[in-house]
Parts: C-alpha cells; sequence; structure tokens
C-alpha cells in the first residue's frame, strides 16, 4: 500500500452575462423587491464582452494560460487590465461563451426539457462541431429548435425558466413535474447549469492530461447544489450524471456536499479509497453556481466597475496510484476542523495548518506554498469583504509567531513568500483550496517546489442546521520516486519479511 498521487487537474469557465440578468439571485430578488430600481437598469451597462473575459489576469490564471506568480506581476487592480494574445484555451482547461455553453444544457438534458429557438440551435450546433472536445453523438443531442412562438407560450403560460442570449430570449427550461418544487423550471435550469459546467470540466481534465475516460472507477461530485424530487430533495446524483455525459463508462460515483469546503472534502475521500485499493482512479468534479452570478454586482456597480461575477466556474481533480511521479497526497497529514474546535480564527488555524504539521514534525515554514480560499480581490475588495487569502496568510503567520517559527516581521511578507494572490471566482466551492491543485502537480513535477497545503473552509450556518463553521485540509507532496512510500507494505516487502522471520526461525532450531 502506498500514498495516492495527484495526477491531473481540469478548470473551466463560462462567460454568462444575460445568466447574471436573468439567474443571479442579487438579481432576480431585485427585480422581485425593488422592479424599478437604478441597480437593475444600471446593471447592463456594466457588462464585459467575452473577449474582455478571456484576456482578464485572473481568468486566465484559472485556465492555467499564466501561473499564479505571474499574476501576482500584475499591479492591481486586474479588471482594467488585460493579458495580450489571450486565447479561451489554456494549458489546464478553457472559457466558453455564453452560447456555447447553452447549446451543451440541452446536450446534458436527458429528459427533453431544454427547448432552443431553431435558429440559435442551428448556429450553436455548427459552432460545438467544432470544439475539440466535443464527440460527434454529444453535438447530435442540440435538437433542430422550436418556434420562438412556442418557447414563449412555455415561458409565459407553463412557468418555464427563460433562456437569453445576447438580451433575446432563445430558449427555456420547462419544469419536470407539475406540482414538485425540486422540480420547477428554475431548480431545473440550476442544475443543468452545474451539470453542464461539470462535464466541461471533466472533457478537460481528461484532454489536458492524456486520460483514458474508461480508466475512471469512481467520480465524487463536490459542487453546492443538489439535485432531487419531492421524496428525497438532495437524493443526487450529478456525479453519475456527469460521468455518463463523458463517456466514463466504467464508473460509478456519488456527491458530497460540505459547502465551501466540500472539494478539500472530496479529495481526501478520494485519496483515501485509492489509498486502500478500493479504486485505482478517482476523481473529484463540480460544476458551478448561476446563483451567485452578480453576487456582489451592486457593489460593482455602485463603484463603476464592471461585474465581475460573470462567469459560471468548474473544475475536475484525478487521483490515482503512486506511480512514482506525480505529487503524493499525505493522508496521514490531515487537518480538520471538529465540531469541538470553536470558531475563533486561532482555533481554526490551529486545527487545519499546525495540527497536521504536528504529526510529521513539520513546520509552518516546511509547506512551500498555502493555497487556501483563492478567492478573487478584485470581487471582494469592492464589496468590503477585504483580500481573503491576504487575511488567511496573516493569521498562518501569526501563529508560526507564537511557535516561535517566524519573527514578528515576516508576517508582512509571509504571503508574498508562502502564499499566492487570489484569481478563483467566488462561487464557494470553486475557491477553496483546489484552484492550485493543478500547479501544484507541475511546480513539484518540475522540482520547483516540495510541499504544499489544500485548505478547504465551509460555512454550514447557512444551512440553517448548525452553527458550526468548518474545514479540512490536506498536505500534499513531491514524489521522491518510490511508489511504496505510505503506511502500509508492498507485497514484494511482506513476502522479503516473511522469507527472513523464516530464515531466522530455521537458524533458531538449528542453534538449539
Amino acid at each position: 500500500m502506498s500514498f495516492p498521487v495527484l495526477k491531473g487537474a481540469g478548470y473551466i469557465l463560462v462567460h454568462t452575462p444575460d445568466m447574471i440578468i436573468h439567474n443571479g439571485t442579487t438579481q432576480t430578488s431585485e427585480r422581485i423587491i425593488n422592479p424599478n430600481s437604478d441597480y437593475l437598469k444600471e446593471l447592463p451597462k456594466h457588462l464585459r464582452s467575452f473577449e474582455e473575459v478571456v484576456s482578464y489576469p485572473p481568468n486566465q490564471t484559472y485556465i492555467g494560460s499564466m501561473t499564479p506568480q505571474e499574476l501576482a506581476k500584475y499591479e492591481m487592480p486586474w479588471y482594467d487590465k488585460k493579458v495580450e494574445g489571450a486565447d479561451r484555451f489554456g494549458k489546464l482547461g478553457e472559457i466558453m461563451p455564453q452560447d456555447e455553453f447553452i447549446g451543451l444544457m440541452q446536450i446534458c438534458d436527458a429528459f427533453d426539457l431544454v427547448k432552443l429557438e431553431k435558429s440559435f440551435a442551428a448556429d450553436v450546433k455548427e459552432k460545438l462541431a467544432k470544439h475539440p472536445l466535443m464527440r460527434e453523438e454529444l453535438v447530435a443531442k442540440v435538437k433542430e429548435g422550436d418556434s420562438i412562438e412556442d418557447i414563449k407560450k412555455l415561458v409565459n403560460e407553463h412557468h418555464a425558466e427563460a433562456i437569453y442570449n445576447n438580451n433575446e430570449l432563445v430558449g427555456c427550461v420547462k419544469r419536470a413535474h407539475e406540482i414538485d418544487i425540486n422540480l420547477n423550471a428554475h431548480t431545473i435550469f440550476e442544475n443543468l447549469v452545474v451539470k453542464a459546467s461539470g462535464v466541461l470540466a471533466l472533457m478537460n481534465l481528461l484532454n489536458k492530461n492524456g486520460i483514458d475516460p474508461n480508466s475512471i472507477e469512481y467520480v465524487i461530485e463536490c459542487s453546492e447544489e443538489a439535485c432531487g424530487d419531492m421524496n428525497q430533495r438532495g437524493g443526487g446524483n450529478f456525479a453519475k450524471a456527469i460521468a455518463e455525459m463523458v463517456g466514463c463508462n466504467n464508473a460509478t460515483g456519488s456527491d458530497t456536499r460540505g459547502f465551501c469546503a466540500a472539494p478539500t472534502h472530496s479529495l481526501i475521500e478520494a485519496s483515501a479509497l485509492v489509498q486502500a485499493g478500493v479504486y485505482d482512479n478517482v476523481v473529484l468534479v463540480a460544476g458551478g453556481a448561476s446563483a451567485k452570478l452578480g453576487m456582489n454586482g451592486k457593489d460593482h456597480v455602485k463603484k463603476g466597475l464592471p461585474v465581475l461575477e460573470d462567469a459560471v466556474a468548474g473544475f475536475a481533480i484525478l487521483v490515482s496510484k503512486n506511480d512514482g511521479v506525480n505529487p503524493i497526497l499525505r493522508t496521514d497529514l490531515v487537518g480538520r476542523h471538529t465540531v469541538g474546535t470553536g470558531s475563533s480564527p486561532q482555533a481554526v488555524i490551529t486545527s487545519l495548518i499546525t495540527t497536521p504539521l504536528d504529526k510529521g514534525n513539520l513546520k509552518i515554514t516546511d509547506i512551500d506554498k498555502y493555497s487556501v480560499e483563492m478567492q478573487n480581490p478584485d470581487i471582494t475588495k469592492p464589496a468590503g469583504a477585504g483580500d481573503v487569502p491576504a487575511a488567511n496568510y496573516k493569521m498562518i503567520a501569526a501563529l508560526g509567531v507564537k511557535r516561535g517559527e517566524l519573527e514578528r516581521a515576516d508576517v508582512a511578507t509571509f504571503g508574498d513568500q508562502y502564499g499566492l494572490p487570489g484569481w478563483a471566482p467566488t462561487q464557494g466551492h470553486i475557491p477553496s483550496g483546489v484552484p492550485y491543485a493543478g500547479f501544484a502537480r507541475e511546480a513539484m513535477v518540475n522540482g520547483e517546489i516540495n510541499r504544499a497545503m489544500i485548505v478547504g473552509k465551509g460555512s454550514l450556518f447557512l444551512g440553517r442546521m448548525t452553527n458550526l463553521f468548518d474545514g479540512v485540509s490536506i498536505v500534499v507532496e513531491k514524489n521522491s520516486g518510490k511508489v511504496d512510500e505510505g503506511k502500509g507494505v508492498s507485497e514484494e516487502e511482506v513476502k522479503k519479511l516473511v522469507a527472513e522471520a523464516m530464515r531466522e526461525f530455521a537458524s533458531h532450531l538449528l542453534g538449539n
């Protein structure tokens, strides 16, 4: 038995300007409370073009076209900067335009609930046919389309959720049941966004890392949405639905939920499954949340900024058996915020950072990079939430000073040396530790760093079932080249130990 490895990662963004206006909860709530508000009137003037979204430095970082260290060289704020020669396809993933994604939503629709207008459907089908990852049988799922009159009737008379592109009605999502609130059109729309963005992320993971879909045995989906009906609200299963679309025919799977901390919970779960020998290849995947589009839009518009929460995000990460090359996931160095930990910053940081380090006799400075809540400060600072990653690094550094591992003067520079600038969209689970996984893997394979820590935190109180906070962490380490580096013992070692024991026993008998 040996430690599992982080074998690959994929990251995607989908530019969804119309979904900000019509599906983001900040905007839909405002439309109910104050339909004639100045904010709703002003909002369309603050939407970015696809080209602006592609050239935005944090977005280029998210899809792997530039490193976090390269992003840090751009002076903040970043919203008025652009990466010259930026491309929608990056080293670790891609940025998809809204119209193609709407087509992908219909491809992912298993119950004929997505209706698209005829000319729009034809145009999108042609574009998707040119996409490097869209198989012919998937493109064929884009139907011929319906008349705009039929779509308007479904929206106006049958409670369908409207789909817009360039501020024009181009389709709708029908409700899946007459009275079931969990299968209403709005919920189905949100769940199809999650599924489709998860599918795109998993496609990119497999493609960018040369992975055979049929080698995947288990999928863990770790977004913040839930699918089910009135008898089982969150029954699932996004994981298997995504695996089906991507062609992972040998996979099964399940959904893990833990608000923002779920991806790191899932990374640990995937590692445990592989280390235990249950599965050889486990993927954790998450789509994005349309509800959180434009979440801080009011603050951005008020300050004259573009609405920066204009993209649905997704990611996929592969955990596999030790191959002697890829970085290992130290399942013996796991941090956890327990029920009794408490919610003070010091208690949280101690449980997630120093407790696992102490298990391995490591100091805070033995970790080369800490990946915490990698939220983009371009988004959070205008909204009054400050620079979230920077605040985390200050807390870690302060604990290092208390432990005698850092000088007080080091607190100001700790983030520069051991931290990362935030570049991930603020979609809850998306920024929570895992955006750095792809970069960490490459840096360790290239010998640039030796260790990183992935930290996920979660706000469980949002579900109104508990007031507890949550969090878990795991150390990722450069592979030594030995495939038996773990708490277990290889089969060859077992045979060797048995042979030695038999020789000693024989020698003892002869001696007597």
